[in-house]
């Protein structure tokens, strides 16, 4: 069936002006501003309606129209650049797929992997360029109580330093991480100009500090890369392959932070019994609404943040980026009043 034309420019116009309205404000100005430019300009909307409906997210088409040069100025400028450019503009976002690799999350997962006896084998879903791999080799400071608990690699600080709010009491220890790999439809390497390039532009303008954050990342991978594989992981099959991969003698740990929302519900209950068949611990942020695979109940209009979990068992409240963990239960040997 052809796809009709207006109709489609119409759907842009729809999630661009619901993006400058309900997402971008708070974030980023710019952003606002591009998104209401699109929305009330059919000739613009028409250009990103050639983009696949699952790429012409407004972060996504942003992110590659500045990575391949679009100024960051007013909407006038922006969209004088993206009627020179179209057809790059089209074809490099029909390739690309939003990808948060943000390395804060690590603050918000090391107190659920310091419940977690070393050494651990870390295998990551959706790990993108696999910023999440190495939360041992990152430092923390994390802000609670009047006072900062400061966690830094043994052999000294890092060039990624992670800032955390804190309440409540977590276990707060540098895992011990002996074997890491990830899985992505798409991974990216750490190591490659054009990857460095398109993961720093999904920054948002104003977003302080996050681009050089994961320039700082990217160096620490690219210097002891992890085993990435290409495959969708919400096939058994092909999370069992990866699984089998992690050394003998290391509890395997299965991360799913952030990932979950993005594959559909099928996919995401097929992918959350093979993680729970697997000899593996399973740890993830989800927003707290997403499933039912808790083993407590969890409130969405309550919880005050995504959910941390370890095995369906919900941990904290966190921030989805990593910026705050407010903890609720549990501790290595059973169930605590809450934090």
């Amino acid at each position: 069936m052809t796809e009709d034309p207006d109709a489609e420019t119409a759907a842009v116009a729809e999630r661009y002006g619901r993006f400058a309205r309900d997402e971008a404000p708070g974030r980023s100005d710019l952003y606002a501003d591009w998104a209401r430019g699109v929305a009330a300009d059919p000739d613009l909307a028409a250009i990103l309606a050639r983009i696949p409906a699952t790429r012409r997210q407004p972060p996504l088409v942003f992110a590659v129209t500045r990575m391949l040069g679009a100024p960051e100025e007013g909407y006038p400028a922006w969209a004088a650049w993206l009627r020179v450019h179209a057809d790059e503009a089209v074809a490099e976002a029909s390739a690309r797929r939003l990808q948060t690799n943000e390395p804060q999350r690590c603050a918000a997962l090391l107190p659920a992997l310091a419940t977690v006896p070393g050494p651990i084998a870390l295998l990551e879903v959706g790990a993108s360029a696999g910023l999440c791999l190495y939360p041992d080799r990152y430092s923390y400071r994390y802000h609670g109580g009047g006072g900062v608990t400061a966690l830094d690699p043994a052999d000294g600080p890092s060039t990624v330093m992670l800032d955390c709010d804190v309440t409540g009491d977590p276990s707060l220890e540098m895992p011990q991480v002996v074997w890491r790999a990830g899985i992505d439809l798409d991974p990216l390497d750490a190591a490659d100009a054009g990857d460095r390039r398109f993961l720093t532009s999904l920054v948002w303008p104003g977003e302080v500090g996050r681009a050089a954050r994961i320039g700082a990342a990217l160096d620490i991978v690219a210097a002891d890369p992890p085993l990435l594989l290409a495959g969708d992981a919400s096939d058994p099959e092909v999370l069992r392959t990866a699984a089998a991969l992690a050394p003998a003698g290391a509890t395997l740990v299965v991360t799913t932070p952030g990932v979950l929302p993005h594959i559909p519900r099928a996919g995401r209950e097929r992918l959350i019994d093979a993680v729970r068949k697997l000899d593996a611990v399973w740890i993830t942020i989800d927003p707290p609404g997403l499933h039912e695979r808790w083993n407590g109940a969890v409130d969405p209009g309550t919880w005050g943040g995504f959910v941390l979990g370890r095995d369906g068992e919900p941990l904290a409240a966190v921030d989805p980026l990593g910026g705050f963990v407010h903890w609720r239960a549990w501790h290595p040997g059973g169930m605590d009043a809450a934090g």
